[in-house]
């Protein structure tokens, strides 16, 4: 069986770039608040050198976070056949994943604000125990995609 060769779309470096910024942010913001809480009240000594281990902790933290979008999007592939669903992902510890497509039971697309501004959209596939996820396809691509796997797995849409 050959590796998965199909891939994310670029966009999603944009997308992954700016939801970890944001959650960057918002986690020195609360920092932030503690460090003048600390020092308006004079907390422990002990509570202060916690908050600058932490504050250390969030700034290797926010690094890993530009480069981690960058090796997703080179590292993440995946395909769809008739027999199996492939995914493959991971840049320091690989994991390669086959689903078979008589074990999918539920397969939909997610579109979070940050994707569909670019967008994109999510596919998740379910089977009895477990789930997976492509992250960041086109639109049109991950709408095809999960027509696709719900045809070859034999899914019947509902409409809602």
């Amino acid at each position: 069986m050959n590796a998965p060769q199909q891939r994310l779309s670029k966009n999603s470096i944009k997308v992954w770039l700016i939801s970890d910024t944001i959650g960057n942010i918002i986690g020195l913001i609360i920092l932030s608040v503690l460090f003048y809480l600390d020092f308006y009240f004079s907390w422990k000594e002990w509570i202060g050198w916690i908050l600058i281990g932490i504050t250390i902790l969030t700034i290797i933290g926010a690094a890993w976070s530009l480069i981690k979008p960058f090796l997703l999007y080179k590292n993440w592939r995946y395909n769809v056949d008739e027999e199996f669903l492939q995914l493959k992902s991971g840049a320091i510890k690989e994991t390669h994943e086959l689903v078979p497509m008589t074990k999918i039971q539920a397969v939909a697309t997610e579109q979070g604000p940050l994707l569909r501004k670019y967008g994109l959209c999510s596919v998740s596939v379910e089977t009895m125990g477990s789930s997976h996820s492509i992250p960041a396809l086109p639109k049109e691509v991950a709408v095809e995609l999960r027509n696709q796997i719900a045809q070859y797995a034999k899914i019947k849409e509902v409409e809602q």
